[in-house]
C-alpha cells in the first residue's frame, strides 16, 4: 500500500461512522424544496458540509465541482450542505457566483447531524451505494483523494464478492 493511500485511508477513517445501517437525511435545497439522500441510493455519495465564510471550503470547491461534473451521470454524486445561518437569497447568489453545479442543501449548524458529527468545516462524508456511511474527513479533501478512496472500496468490494483471497492472486 503506497504512502498516499495510507494517508488517505487514515484520515478518512478518522470519522468513519459507527452506524451500520443506511442513513436517510432530508433537508431543503436553495429553492426550498425538500431533498433526501435516499434519492441517490445506488450511487456513492460525497456529502460535504461547508460555509460561505470558510476559506478551506472555498479551496476545495473547484475539486468538488469537477468531481460532480465528471461523475454526475455515473455512479458518484456530490451533495453540498451549507452549514451556516445565511439568508436563502444570499446563499443562492453565492452558489451562482461560485458556479456550484452540484445540489446544495441547507442546514442550521448543529454539533451532530443525521450523518454524524461536524466538528469543523469543511467536513466530508462518503456514503456507499447501499446508503451506509463508510468514511469521513474533517478538513480539505481533493477530488483525487475521494476518487482513490471510492476506487479502493470498489476494488475491495469486488474482491470480497468474487471470493478471491490473497493466495488466489
Amino acid at each position: 500500500m503506497n504512502r498516499t493511500w495510507q494517508g488517505i485511508l487514515a484520515t478518512l477513517l478518522l470519522l468513519t461512522a459507527s452506524q451500520a445501517g443506511a442513513v436517510d437525511y432530508e433537508l431543503p435545497d436553495v429553492d426550498g424544496q425538500m431533498q433526501s439522500l435516499d434519492q441517490y441510493r445506488g450511487k456513492w455519495v460525497i456529502v460535504n458540509y461547508w460555509a460561505t465564510w470558510c476559506t478551506t471550503c472555498l479551496k476545495e470547491l473547484p475539486d468538488l465541482i469537477a468531481m460532480h461534473e465528471h461523475h454526475k451521470d455515473g455512479d458518484i454524486a456530490v451533495v453540498g450542505i451549507n452549514f451556516e445561518d445565511i439568508g436563502n437569497d444570499r446563499l443562492a447568489s453565492f452558489v451562482d457566483e461560485q458556479g456550484i453545479s452540484f445540489p446544495v442543501l441547507r442546514s442550521e449548524p448543529v454539533p451532530v447531524t443525521a450523518i454524524g458529527k461536524v466538528p469543523a468545516l469543511p467536513t466530508t462524508y462518503i456514503i456507499d451505494p447501499q446508503g451506509r456511511i463508510v468514511a469521513g474527513e474533517v478538513g480539505l479533501v481533493t477530488r483525487q483523494q475521494l476518487e482513490d478512496y471510492i476506487d479502493g472500496m470498489k476494488d475491495r468490494n469486488a474482491a470480497a464478492g468474487s471470493g478471491a483471497t490473497a493466495r488466489d492472486s
